[in-house]
């Protein structure tokens, strides 16, 4: 029988290309309402990814050796600050802001420790702090690897790398959590302009290169910028 000559057929036909349409309304609407919960969970996995760490002053410290004489001399600079944004998934995407404190130097010795904070040194009252930034890394083995970056002391700007380790993670006695990291380097303190004691061609009675060994406690921060607290 010829559809056109029968309502019946052609209410059929309509209802099934209808079905259809609304079958297809139906798969387009699932697949944009999946499209935006994806969209919506997945800058959450990349922060959950990237963990920041503010540095605890209290257990950092940023250690030195130098040349004095025939022998060397070691001292410590106690207060550091800044944070560390750790993706253990993606190492190479971590990224480190840290400050010395050039006040906190200590060699045991307070004489020479005023010395060293004096313009014939690091120059305090012009330049009180230090501070690194981090703008590549590299990984050379399991937790291991060298992170470059810009650090700027005594007014000098330049590239140096740190060798680190990430020591490990965990929960720590008073409910929060923390990392610990290890890093070392070696600079020239004449790169920076601190030439006092040197003498003809790098010599004198204070050595050039400096050992430098920095360890770092590090304390979990929420997204609120305050540390955690373990359930």
């Amino acid at each position: 029988m010829d559809q056109q000559r029968c309502p019946i057929c052609n209410l059929i036909s309509e209802i099934a290309r209808g079905g259809l349409i609304m079958i297809w309304r139906r798969i387009i609407f699932t697949a944009m309402l999946m499209a935006g919960v994806f969209s919506l969970l997945l800058p959450l996995k990349v922060r959950a990814e990237m963990e920041t760490y503010m540095i605890d002053k209290v257990h950092s410290m940023a250690n030195f050796k130098i040349r004095h004489l025939f022998s060397k001399v070691s001292g410590t600079f106690s207060d550091l600050k800044g944070t560390i944004q750790l993706d253990r998934e993606n190492i190479k995407a971590s990224r480190v802001d840290a400050t010395i404190n050039v006040h906190s130097i200590d060699t045991n010795h307070e004489k020479r420790d005023e010395h060293l904070r004096s313009k014939d040194f690091f120059h305090v009252d012009r330049y009180p702090t230090m501070r690194f930034v981090s703008t590549s890394v590299e990984v050379t083995g399991d937790n291991e690897g060298v992170m470059s970056g810009e650090l700027t002391m005594h007014g000098v700007t330049r590239s140096v790398e740190l060798v680190f380790t990430i020591l490990g993670f965990g929960p720590d006695p008073w409910g929060g959590y923390r990392s610990g990291f290890e890093a070392t380097t070696v600079l020239k303190r004449s790169d920076y302009g601190i030439d006092y004691g040197l003498g003809e061609k790098g010599g004198g009675a204070v050595g050039d290169e400096v050992e430098v060994n920095i360890l770092i406690e590090g304390i979990k921060l929420g997204p609120d910028g305050v540390p955690i607290r373990m359930q």
